[in-house]
């Protein structure tokens, strides 16, 4: 089983680099996983519809991103490809084409090298200023950000060996 796990967001505007730094971070705290043969490490800074080759060949992805959401900077919410095929499109993004429009579109075109699970952690963020850095709220919340993340890949290689 091919795991993906993408950090998301640019790094030069403040919370929305969390995914880019949770998982850099998690690479560093568990690096015996995050170097395991079964799972691959990306990071990009505007995805766009490039995620879709970024996806490719995986059987499960995690996406690690900022969120605006309207809750308190730092909490994690874990959505599976369900509950993002239901995000309307245009919704806002940093990245211009959004990670729910490029899962969508990829849901659509039923490509064969699509993951079967997908999962996407959002953080949510509260500041995207260009040249800002991360909130303190952000920074407090990641060491359990950094968990999840073992957490939801640790799964996935669990069910590797069902």
């Amino acid at each position: 089983m091919k795991i993906v796990v993408i950090g998301v967001g640019q790094t030069m505007r403040g919370d929305d680099a969390v995914g880019v730094v949770a998982v850099r971070s998690w690479q560093t705290h568990y690096p015996q996983t995050a170097k395991h043969p079964d799972v691959q490490l990306e990071i990009s800074e505007l995805p766009g519809l490039d995620l879709l080759e970024l996806l490719s060949g995986a059987e499960f992805a995690l996406i690690v991103d900022a969120v605006q959401s309207g809750r308190p900077a730092g909490e994690i919410q874990i959505l599976d490809e369900q509950a993002i095929l239901a995000f309307e499109p245009g919704t806002c993004s940093a990245h211009g084409w959004g990670v729910a429009e490029t899962i969508r579109l990829g849901h659509k075109l039923r490509r064969a090298d699509y993951p079967r699970n997908i999962k996407i952690m959002g953080i949510a963020a509260q500041q995207f200023e260009i040249g800002s850095s991360l909130s303190s709220e952000i920074i407090e919340s990641l060491p359990n950000i950094v968990k999840e993340i073992e957490n939801l890949v640790q799964s996935a290689l669990q069910e590797e060996h069902l």
